[in-house]
């Protein structure tokens, strides 16, 4: 049996093994698959909680001839509360078959984990890559970690990043985020051909937003690298996208649904366009890259105040070296798309900074333009926007200091979604640039000074006790006074 996340690729694996594979996972039917499990299979993949449910209700599952047993992801099933369904997975293997080979895979250490470890495994031969990192540290070094507490040791010890992964990250005001990671998109996936990169986004929507946004405005031919006598694009960008809100036979890149598990051959460039929350979902997400000796890179996207996120790093032993922005906004001379036409202007061969600048503008242009095209976009881009805000806020409460909501100008995020204003209706989330107004309470005193006459001091003092259902009774009792006037009624006056 394995123990695994639910992803598209379990279900390409099931179906490219249909006979000796089965597939358990919530959101299929219950009865089909039953039906799998009475023909016989070789390998079981499941969730925790969908084999506990066939556990407790299914009679024809039995684990007599279960030769190995692989717990994947187990750090993360540990951190989704499952850990009661998987003593309850074990309970039922060894009620059954005690003689089995297990294999435990985590991508970090945790007391989680040794605790699962310890209820799962004996005599246990532990195998880590951080175990080369160890040996070459000094005798000294590897006293003075020992001594410290486990989970800090944990957390400074067991992030090992492979030799041939270079980290770069790039500080971008936040006007300017989006037309650098578009810069960045065409530099590496057009002009040096390194065509492979998974950006990961903070939400869903944010991913919808993106796809959609680039797929629309980037997408199309390198003007540069055109022939002179032929209209057929050889270089053009394709989008993907995977998130957890998608259906399942639809997916493939973007968001932290993808940060583990996913093995996807010659990925050259991770980007973190927003921060992860930790240093170790920092580590999964550029785990996707320099897979198996191979050579990647990855990119993380800050805002300048969040600088002090290259520290934080850097004290679990995370090196990243910075790319200047400039750098990357030059990339745009090479794709006259987004040049800016000027009577009489010639084609530029060097890197101007004013030209780069231009460029950039006509470029954060066009993703204005497209989001402005329709009602429908701009709520669009409002509702990506709306996301992002909603994400920031969620950052742990060790990392306020570093990403804070006040500390977001809500009109230059704004720009980053090609809108051209700051929406005037997201008002749940204060930031820097939006200070709030509140009225000065008046005082009762004051209130006294200001009334004409015992009759306005008498309607203040009843609507301050009243419950807010005397001005409809007063009003019915006028209309009433109004129509027994006009009938003729002897009114007794009050």
């Amino acid at each position: 049996s394995l123990f695994a996340k639910k992803n598209n690729f379990l279900i390409r694996l099931c179906f490219f093994m249909k006979k000796n594979l089965c597939l358990l996972m919530g959101g299929e039917k219950r009865k089909s698959e039953k039906a799998r499990l009475r023909k016989g299979i070789n390998i079981l993949i499941s969730t925790p909680g969908r084999l506990v449910d066939h556990i407790k209700s299914t009679e024809c599952i039995h684990f007599r001839r279960t030769q190995w047993l692989i717990i994947d992801e187990a750090d993360r099933i540990l951190d989704l509360g499952f850990e009661k369904d998987v003593t309850v997975i074990l309970n039922a293997l060894n009620a059954e078959r005690e003689t089995r080979q297990n294999v435990l895979l985590s991508a970090t250490l945790t007391e989680g984990v040794t605790r699962l470890a310890d209820i799962s495994l004996n005599d246990p031969i532990r195998i880590s890559i951080a175990d080369e990192v160890r040996k070459s540290l000094k005798p000294a070094l590897q006293i003075e970690k020992e001594a410290n507490s486990s989970s800090n040791c944990m957390d400074q010890e067991n992030f090992a990043v492979p030799e041939k992964l270079k980290q770069y990250f790039v500080m971008v005001p936040s006007k300017l985020r989006l037309v650098t990671l578009a810069a960045f998109i065409l530099e590496k996936c057009m002009c040096e051909k390194q065509r492979k990169m998974i950006i990961f986004f903070s939400s869903c929507e944010q991913v919808e937003f993106h796809y959609e946004l680039l797929v629309n405005v980037l997408s199309g031919e390198l003007e540069s690298d055109k022939p002179k006598h032929s209209s057929v694009s050889s270089v053009q960008l394709q989008f993907l996208r995977l998130h957890g809100n998608m259906e399942q036979e639809v997916s493939i890149i973007k968001m932290d649904v993808a940060a583990r598990g996913l093995d996807l051959p010659q990925v050259m460039w991770i980007v973190q366009y927003n921060a992860p929350a930790s240093p170790a979902e920092y580590i999964h997400r550029i785990g996707r890259t320099a897979r198996i000796g191979c050579h990647g890179n990855s990119l993380l996207v800050l805002a300048p105040s969040e600088a002090e996120y290259v520290s934080l790093l850097a004290s679990h032993k995370i090196n990243v070296s910075e790319i200047k922005m400039e750098k990357v906004l030059s990339s745009l001379m090479k794709d006259d798309r987004f040049r800016l036409h000027r009577p009489g202007s010639k084609k530029s061969y060097g890197v101007d900074p004013q030209e780069v600048r231009e460029r950039a503008t006509v470029l954060q242009t066009k993703f204005e333009n497209y989001v402005h095209s329709s009602e429908g976009t701009i709520r669009w881009a409002k509702k990506a926007l709306q996301s992002f805000l909603c994400a920031y806020t969620a950052y742990p409460r060790s990392l306020k200091h570093i990403f804070h909501i006040k500390s977001i100008h809500l009109g230059h995020v704004a720009k980053s979604f090609g809108l051209r204003d700051a929406p005037q209706n997201l008002t749940t989330f204060p930031t820097a640039n939006s200070k709030k107004k509140t009225k000065p309470r008046a005082k009762r005193s004051d209130l006294l000074k200001k009334t004409r006459g015992k009759h306005r001091l008498a309607e203040i003092l009843r609507s301050e006790y009243s419950s807010g259902m005397d001005t409809g009774v007063s009003k019915v009792k006028k209309k009433k006074k109004k129509k027994q006037r006009k009938t003729g009624d002897q009114q007794i006056p009050v």
